[in-house]
């Protein structure tokens, strides 16, 4: 996508690391202007596909998963990065993050995944797939069916989405790092 590209070569900043910062217009701050254009651009890459649920993880997911949401009129769930105590029939899986360098306790109640939905997973980043597939663990074990991934920024070079798509799964990614070596963003 055209327009994220060139948002991503003028605001993006590069970190050592492998680590790219899109806050002032993604993750943090937001071009909610720009976060329309990607969600079209989703919906119109999934077009044809059967979905009855938009599922992401927080934060950074929520602001493109309600628009993809908002414009298929399904309902959008984000797995908890921690167990809240009032959460009751939970779903649970262990998601490494690539940029806090952690481990997190994903949760979703059962009560918003049931094994009907078809489930569109929509996130900001995609580096090296933890996060898919702890969605695909929770999405199974709720006996629903993942239709699809969806990303803003694919890390090609982090080989995420080389092992979804070997997996099977329909991946989707509106601009891919090809490379941030010595602090360069190199586009695919």
């Amino acid at each position: 996508m055209k327009t994220l590209k060139d948002r991503i070569q003028k605001d993006g900043r590069c970190f050592p690391g492998g680590i790219l910062k899109v806050d002032n217009f993604i993750n943090h701050q937001m071009d909610p202007l720009l976060m329309m254009q990607m969600a079209e651009e989703l919906v119109r890459r999934f077009e044809g596909t059967t979905i009855s649920k938009i599922l992401t993880v927080e934060a950074s997911g929520i602001a493109p998963a309600i628009m993809v949401g908002y414009l298929l009129n399904v309902p959008v769930v984000f797995a908890k990065k921690s167990q809240p105590s009032t959460m009751e029939n939970m779903l649970v899986s262990e998601v490494f993050s690539f940029t806090k360098n952690r481990t997190y306790t994903i949760c979703v109640s059962r009560d918003f995944l049931q094994p009907e939905d078809k489930v569109l997973f929509i996130d900001d980043f995609l580096a090296n797939g933890h996060a898919g597939k702890g969605v695909i663990d929770l999405v199974n074990q709720a006996g629903a069916e993942l239709v699809g991934m969806g990303f803003l920024i694919e890390k090609a070079f982090q080989r995420g989405g080389e092992l979804l798509r070997e997996a099977g799964m329909h991946v989707e990614s509106l601009a891919i790092i090809e490379s941030l070596d010595n602090c360069e963003i190199k586009l695919r």
